[in-house]
């Protein structure tokens, strides 16, 4: 059984991922390379320098160093061209592998089936709980716009999710009204606290470059879901009927 579904996830998890890799170089590829060229003008770096970037810890530790390596000490990033392009695709893959796993425990934990008539219900609970709910404080960022503490946005990221879940889980897996309330509050708490923002927004990235790359990343991740959702629902219901287990 267990085997089953871990097949079914992962055969689900790969169409979607190459949904989203598709997806991804054709829309969010070229923002991201043309806000490349901003975070690699003098006044972005300098910009960047009282943030808490990675790349920019890398370039603090470089100036402190006895030799000069502002170009060695970069962050390794693969050649624009077909090797970006496979390692696009490579991480939507893996990407896609992993929410589909998620997926499938969050199905066998709830006691319900997932088919391809619900599977879009599915892949809408996991676009609010891992898109849209932590958008809602911290919208993507492209190259070169400043950002909060890593740390701090990885734990109001992670936070904003566990909450969203939890609050998702007590509103439609529980029946009494106490509960469905608390899960309501549970799913608001994140953003009571609110999200880490950087000291400054000033950026050299074009507000509308900015705008349409967030937009243009929700829009995908929506259909990211949508897809995974209906996939696992189509790979689940084989495994159930025992077709290419």
């Amino acid at each position: 059984m267990i085997a089953r579904v871990l097949l079914a996830a992962i055969i689900a998890g790969m169409i979607a991922g190459a949904v989203a890799g598709a997806v991804q170089i054709w829309r969010l590829s070229p923002l991201i390379q043309a806000a490349e060229v901003y975070e690699q003008q003098p006044d972005a770096k300098e910009g960047h320098a009282t943030q808490s970037h990675d790349h920019g810890a890398v370039e603090s530790a470089a100036q402190q160093g006895q030799h000069d390596h502002s170009h060695s000490s970069e962050v390794w990033a693969p050649e624009d061209g077909l090797e970006r392009t496979a390692y696009t695709l490579l991480s939507t893959l893996i990407m896609g592998i992993a929410f589909a796993l998620v997926l499938s425990a969050a199905v066998m934990f709830s006691g319900r089936n997932i088919t391809v008539q619900n599977g879009v219900l599915w892949g809408l609970a996991g676009f609010v709980i891992f898109t849209l709910a932590p958008t809602a404080g911290l919208a993507p960022e492209l190259p070169g716009m400043p950002a909060a503490d890593l740390i701090s946005r990885q734990t109001w990221w992670w936070g904003t999710v566990a909450a969203t879940a939890g609050g998702i889980a007590l509103i439609v897996l529980q029946g009494r009204l106490s509960l469905k309330v608390l899960g309501a509050g549970l799913i608001a708490l994140p953003h009571l606290i609110g999200a880490p923002h950087p000291s400054t927004h000033e950026s050299l990235v074009p507000a509308n470059l900015a705008a349409e790359f967030a937009a243009n990343s929700v829009a995908a991740m929506a259909l990211f879901w949508i897809v995974l959702g209906v996939a696992l629902g189509w790979t689940m219901t084989r495994t159930r009927n025992g077709v290419g287990a």
